[in-house]
């Protein structure tokens, strides 16, 4: 059993509704996020790869083209925007069309925080 992971990186604005530092993060702000893909699954006989890197990076395309230098309250169907909705809300783009995701990661670069999304069982 292989894992194959792959990266993409976007900057987005939103407003949170928070118990701390309540002021600020109702106001718009934003940050710099790393969502990274994980998929798992044998290499198919006749290419020798679990996914084309090519492929995937094109699925991840339109996934980023949805986030970056959006803002995120506006996003359908993400709801708060949190990193666990975000990191949900990615694994619901992508599996329809990605056999074999496993979980998805959000980072928040600035504070070095992420959250993972392993799917419904």
């Amino acid at each position: 059993m292989w894992e194959l992971t792959k990266s993409f990186r976007f900057d987005a604005a939103h407003t949170l509704e928070r118990s701390v530092d309540a002021e600020s993060s109702r106001r718009i702000h934003g940050h710099s996020y790393r969502a990274e893909v994980t998929l798992r699954g044998e290499p198919d006989p006749r290419t020798g790869m679990v996914m084309d890197f090519g492929l995937l990076e094109r699925v991840l395309a339109e996934v980023r083209g949805s986030l970056d230098h959006h803002m995120l309250d506006d996003v359908p169907d993400l709801g708060p925007a949190t990193m666990e909705n975000l990191a949900a809300w990615i694994w619901r783009s992508l599996a329809p069309s990605t056999a074999g995701l496993v979980k998805v990661t959000v980072f928040r670069d600035s504070q070095e925080e992420s959250v993972t999304y392993c799917g419904k069982p």
